[in-house]
Parts: structure tokens; sequence; C-alpha cells
């Protein structure tokens, strides 16, 4: 078992990898992309780690769109600001202590192979119904 330590601005933190990376997701969980595909699409316009990729794997960082300048939509891939602040998120209550950027951030982790039972089952619910969003937004 892999064990992945984090010292950057938002948290001093050890996790271990108890699954393979891409494998054995929960049967409700299948992105159709990987963190790495999302990176070198350039979601949350390059900046979503504000520059501390550290514990990610370097293969996923070799195409990245990742700004050194903050925030830029022109890196999207489909040239659209998307995103919102971190407070906002704080604010609704979406954060979770481990993963204090978070759901990418729990993402990226879960797919190296991170699993935090509770955690992950609180995730892939919200994934699911962001899901369900975007298949009735497309439907109309």
């Amino acid at each position: 078992m892999r064990t992945i330590r984090v010292s950057d601005s938002k948290q001093n933190y050890t996790y271990p990898l108890t699954e393979p990376e891409g494998k054995n997701f929960d049967a409700n969980f299948n992105p159709d992309l990987t963190p790495q595909q999302m990176l070198e699409l350039g979601v949350f316009g390059g900046n979503y780690f504000t520059g501390e990729y550290q514990e990610l794997p370097q293969s996923w960082l070799k195409d990245a769109k990742i700004s050194n300048h903050g925030h830029d939509v022109n890196l999207n891939y489909f040239k659209v600001d998307a995103s919102q602040p971190l407070s906002v998120w704080q604010n609704k209550g979406w954060i979770y202590e481990e993963d204090p950027r978070g759901w990418f951030q729990w993402y990226c982790r879960y797919y190296m192979g991170r699993r935090i039972d509770d955690e992950d089952q609180r995730q892939i619910k919200r994934w699911k119904a962001m899901r369900r969003h975007v298949s009735q937004v497309q439907a109309a």
C-alpha cells in the first residue's frame, strides 16, 4: 500500500492508496472523464490547485492546461467560465475536511486509490444528482 503525504497551503495530510489507480470504483460511479483528461481540457481555468500539484501523478500534468497567473477562462476547452469561488462551496457546506479544495480534489484522490467510505458515498451521491441535472438540461 502506497501513502501520499500532502503539505501545501491548504493542508498537511497523509492518506493511503488502498486501490489501484483508476480501478475498483463504486458500482454507482462511472465518470466519463479521468482527472487527467479533465486537466488536459483546462478545467477550472487551469487554476484549481493554485499551482500546488505535488501529490498528483506527473503523467497527469504532462499535457494539462495549467495557469501560472490565476484563473484563465481561455484555457478551458469550451472557453466558458463555469467555476464558482471556493467560498461558495464552503458556505454551502460542500467541503469535506480532508479535501479542502472540493469535489475535484476528492475525485483525483479517489481515482488515485484513496477510499473513505462515508465521504465517497456522499460525493458519489452529489455526482449522480449533477449528472441527472445535466441530462435534464440536455433533453430540454
